[in-house]
């Protein structure tokens, strides 16, 4: 297997089978789209689903959003043989982590399901929301993919640092 790591903004094809395209996930939603027929899929990773209607983003920072990564991943697919009347999807993300930062996760889950549904492209398998982060593993030319709710961690006590033990060359902590 051949892994293909893909972060916020990135997104990653394959029609070679032993291909496994992987992203962590919190706010943040994946798409992994797939055509069943020319064996072709692919992931994008987006922070935001649209920039909001007075922010204009740089030309540089559209990956960030989904509007434009849906487009760039569907664009690369159909370049490698995909048609978009057989693009089938798989939604994860879109997680409400930290509370006090609003309903980002719940936005961006809306923007996809939204996306997904104007454009036609039916949704195999989809968790999005909650409160937790996912590591997603997705073999684009089997069209499979694997989601792993990743435990909450829990904050550990500091730790006592002791005085340096002296009288050699070593010193401990």
């Amino acid at each position: 297997m051949r892994r293909v790591n893909i972060i916020q903004g990135e997104n990653a094809v394959s029609g070679e089978a032993g291909v496994v395209i992987s992203t962590l996930l919190g706010s943040c939603v994946a798409a992994c789209l797939y055509d069943d027929q020319a064996r072709v899929g692919g992931m994008n990773h987006f922070l935001l689903g649209e920039p909001g209607a007075d922010h204009k983003p740089r030309p540089g920072d559209m990956q960030r959003y989904g509007v434009h990564a849906m487009e760039l991943l569907i664009n690369e697919m159909m370049s490698r043989g995909a048609m978009r009347n057989r693009l089938r999807a798989h939604l994860y993300g879109g997680a409400n982590i930290i509370s006090g930062l609003g309903a980002i996760g719940t936005g961006n889950a809306a923007f996809a399901r939204r996306f997904m549904e104007t454009e036609g492209i039916a949704i195999g398998h989809c968790d999005l929301g909650g409160s937790s982060a996912r590591k997603i593993d997705f073999m684009p030319h089997e069209g499979r993919s694997r989601c792993v709710k990743v435990a909450d961690i829990v904050p550990t006590l500091p730790v006592k640092i002791h005085k340096p033990i002296s009288g050699g060359e070593l010193e401990l902590f």
